[in-house]
């Protein structure tokens, strides 16, 4: 104070009215956040799976759009931009507190829109705090391990969002519906039984309990396309000269085993959806509707976490003051 000029008796007053401006700034962003975290628990909660027990695919619909029409689109726009947003300031809290950690999980049918949601949903995030991996076919070196052995490799440090593009949910998707699959896996024989699908959803859910016991909060989606739209995004991605590359005759193959996957993907959400662990199943017929469902969902599961920028102690304020006069 003594060299920064002026009457220092005025010097504080102007601080103090800075500092309760701040704070008035802050309260209203934090009243903003809050309305809008309250909204996107009510938005997410229709398609929120807590207990399995009783879950049927069928009673959602891939159509489904709530209260938004098909010419609601530029709404449904913005009220997305507002919580890629909100989003933004979440995931700069979650980063600056760095106590937990979020685990985003996505599968779904060929074509449902995962690239999609993913790509639009995490826009504003900070791509220093976010990570994403796909997980294809595994690897002999992969194969040599167990199931969850290269996720785990790849699960997010605290204060970043990980996100899984398909992920240890495949061990009981297409590997149980192409049974050969499971032959590659160098289990030995005796293990591989009728209860083998029972152990893995048992272990799973173990699993994600260790990881939430551990600060890392786990928030799942399926995206539930028809078969009908799947097809036709299929015949677009063949139409369209721009689209071509998004097209693979495996998608076809897999296409014939629809009933097969609609059964697994059913028995995976009953038998793996926990308060702990929910999984979202979100209608994917309208992709507009399923990036909101998705936005609503995160922003549900972060602002579940209590963030908060940390607090700094006297001594770190003291340094802060020092080097403040060290500029002026």
């Amino acid at each position: 104070m003594l060299f920064s000029g002026g009457d220092p008796c005025h010097s504080v007053e102007v601080s103090n009215r800075r500092n309760a401006q701040k704070g008035f700034i802050r309260s209203e962003f934090d009243m903003k956040n809050k309305e809008i975290a309250k909204k996107a628990a009510q938005f997410a909660a229709p398609f929120r799976i807590t207990n399995g027990r009783k879950f049927h695919l069928k009673t959602i619909d891939p159509q489904e759009t709530l209260d938004f029409k098909g010419d609601d689109k530029t709404r449904a726009k913005e009220a997305l931009a507002t919580g890629i947003a909100a989003l933004a300031d979440l995931q700069d809290m979650l980063y600056a507190q760095d106590r937990w950690a979020v685990l985003l999980i996505f599968q779904a049918m060929d074509a449902a829109g995962k690239d999609g949601a993913i790509k639009h949903v995490m826009s504003g995030l900070n791509p220093q705090g976010c990570q994403v991996f796909s997980f294809k076919s595994p690897s002999a070196e992969e194969l040599d391990h167990d199931y969850l052995w290269r996720c785990m490799k790849c699960l997010p440090e605290r204060g970043r969002i990980g996100i899984f593009n398909r992920s240890y949910y495949e061990e009981t998707l297409v590997v149980r519906v192409h049974s050969e699959y499971l032959e590659k896996q160098k289990l030995p024989q005796k293990l591989i039984d009728k209860g083998i699908w029972k152990r893995r959803f048992r272990d799973i859910r173990g699993f994600e309990r260790y990881l939430t016991h551990n600060g890392i909060a786990i928030c799942k989606f399926f995206l539930h396309v028809s078969k009908k739209e799947q097809k036709r995004r299929f015949l677009e991605r063949l139409e369209k000269p721009e689209k071509n590359w998004k097209f693979s005759s495996a998608d076809l193959e897999e296409r014939e085993y629809w009933d097969e996957y609609q059964s697994a993907y059913a028995d995976m959400i009953r038998n793996t959806a926990t308060p702990y662990a929910p999984w979202h199943v979100v209608p994917a017929d309208n992709k507009w509707f399923t990036r909101l469902v998705v936005a609503a969902a995160v922003i549900d599961t972060l602002s579940s976490l209590s963030l908060a920028y940390p607090v700094l102690g006297k001594e770190q304020l003291r340094e802060l003051a020092a080097a403040r006069r060290a500029l002026q």
